[in-house]
């Protein structure tokens, strides 16, 4: 596939961004396209949003999976495109816009001209959220056709294009959603002794919990407490009588992941007493940490020394991704993409730029040839 190609489709998909378990579209648009391939070799099953593309090889020794994940963000878009959005407070601000058009760059090589090991494409929905790779990974299809081996990429705009990079072991963090309401006594603000102030609450509270980080956690380790979000009352002369926080944990192992939900649940017994309210937590979507397998990272660098490309050791991330779910049950890596862009990751004004794309394609499908 030609680069004027490849744009074509990612434009196509940036106009129509959907959120996790809802792409309709975008899934009528993949399939749209797969129909257009060569069939002989193709077979193609559906898991609610999702799709499962399995490309039968000439030997079919094992099985090599790739995954690209298709929802996009609740954000509106101001880039400025002529092609951006036309879905309303949605948004392709995580480049999977970009991870699609890869796979489907890829799959249109490997239908045209078949691999020596049989194939499984995943076009996995609801990464962004709820969770989309745990109940793919339970599914049906998934248990028939389950691969040997898989990989996943995924776009870097801090890289410049032609740069790629992983590495062995940790590379994405464990991560968890926090969402924590406060219920207490509201009233009026001339009254305070009669009311019990949520929003006093949940400000102190926030400041409480970041001393897990500092006090409870081993200072070699490592874990991020993020509250993005607070909201508490409806008028300034009111006492609010409800808050609530949202945000969120990274830690770099499962065993700090359980270590800071705990603290964060003694906090709050404490401050039912202290502050006379109820409290209750969620956690929402929680994902594995990717934790890339050494010897797959080391065969995807020698794919890297033949193709024209600069390949470097990736550090440690605190980002989140539920392709960690996928790689705790089959040994694969995940990879960074360079596509240079000044605005980052789920931020309105994510441009990555469109000539990665073929980058992302003849990677994916060398490594795809070779593993």
């Amino acid at each position: 596939m030609q680069l004027d190609q490849l744009i074509d489709i990612r434009r196509e998909l940036h106009q129509i961004p959907e959120l996790g378990f809802e792409e309709y579209k975008t899934q009528t648009y993949l399939l749209s396209y797969i129909d257009t391939l060569p069939q002989e070799r193709l077979t193609v099953e559906t898991w609610r949003t999702g799709v499962f593309v399995h490309v039968k090889g000439t030997e079919g020794k094992r099985t090599i999976g790739y995954r690209a994940d298709i929802d996009g963000l609740p954000l509106t878009e101001t880039t400025g495109y002529p092609f951006s959005s036309i879905i309303e407070g949605r948004m392709h601000a995580c480049g999977h816009d970009f991870h699609m058009t890869i796979a489907l760059g890829a799959l249109t090589r490997l239908a045209e001209q078949p691999p020596e090991d049989d194939i499984l494409f995943l076009f996995q929905p609801a990464e962004e959220g709820p969770g989309g790779a745990e109940p793919m990974l339970a599914s049906e299809p998934m248990k028939r056709m389950k691969p040997d081996i898989i990989f996943a990429l995924h776009v870097a705009p801090e890289l410049p294009v032609g740069t790629v990079t992983s590495r062995p072991g940790l590379l994405f963090a464990n991560t968890s959603e926090l969402f924590i309401d406060f219920k207490g006594v509201g009233g009026h603000a001339a009254f305070p002794h009669l009311t019990h102030d949520m929003g006093l609450a949940a400000s102190t509270f926030v400041t409480h919990i970041q001393q897990i980080v500092a006090r409870r956690m081993d200072p070699l380790d490592s874990a991020v407490i993020t509250v993005g979000k607070i909201e508490a009352g409806t008028v300034q002369n009111i006492i609010a009588e409800t808050a609530r926080l949202e945000g969120t944990i990274r830690t770099l192992s499962p065993e700090s992941m359980k270590l800071v939900k705990e603290e964060i649940e003694k906090i709050a017994r404490g401050f039912e007493i202290t502050h006379d309210c109820s409290i209750s937590i969620d956690y929402g979507s929680t994902y594995h940490q990717v934790y890339n397998d050494r010897e797959q990272v080391e065969a995807f660098q020698k794919v890297m020394n033949r193709l024209p490309y600069t390949f470097k050791e990736a550090p440690m991330a605190m980002t989140g991704e539920d392709f960690g779910y996928m790689l705790k049950e089959i040994p694969g890596f995940m990879f960074w993409l360079g596509v240079d862009s000044d605005a980052g990751l789920h931020q309105s004004s994510l441009m990555p730029k469109e000539e990665a794309l073929v980058v992302g394609v003849d990677t994916v499908e060398q490594t795809l040839r070779s593993l």
